[in-house]
């Protein structure tokens, strides 16, 4: 279809609280042009300016979320991801502090919530669902976490999180 691909970036945030590590996610504003109403993982296209994924990650998840780089360790990357809807988007797997206070850039988020990883880290809970588009079908992932319904490239993202960690013998 000659869509270019775009490069974007996006951060798989892993916070600490009391009930173990969690995933910071955002639902999407519905006025957004792309993945409107969607929950996703804070990030964007990468920018010129950007030095390498993680910069971008970084620098849209501090606009989208109010994160700060200082709350910030980068521990590595996922497998790269191709969406259907044409971006390359490298995940970012990164260690936030606790004291990070959430703030929603209304124009892009319009909310900011966070899953408990070891609910994302159970199969049992990615849900293979098949959905036509573009008149091919095809098998997408979907998480259920209470209203949330995570879905497409973020579901398939941590799926690979889980694939990754399973190789590593980390769980």
């Amino acid at each position: 279809n000659g869509t270019a691909i775009r490069p974007a970036a996006v951060l798989i945030g892993l916070i600490e609280r009391d009930a173990g590590l969690h995933v910071i996610l955002t639902r999407r504003t519905e006025a957004l042009r792309h993945h409107a109403g969607q929950i996703s993982f804070p990030g964007g296209r990468i920018e010129e300016s950007d030095v390498d994924p993680v910069a971008a990650a970084l620098r849209e998840a501090q606009e989208e979320t109010g994160l700060l780089p200082i709350h910030v360790e980068p521990l590595g990357y996922l497998d790269s991801f191709l969406t259907i809807t044409g971006f390359h988007v490298y995940p970012v797997v990164a260690k936030v502090s606790a004291d990070f206070i959430a703030k929603a850039d209304p124009s892009e988020v319009d909310e900011i919530f966070e899953v408990p990883l070891e609910f994302l880290l159970n199969p049992h809970n990615a849900k293979p669902i098949d959905i036509e588009y573009r008149g091919k079908n095809r098998t997408i992932i979907e998480f259920q976490y209470g209203k949330y319904r995570i879905w497409g490239a973020t579901a398939s993202m941590l799926v690979n999180f889980r694939k990754r960690i399973e190789q590593a013998g980390l769980e």
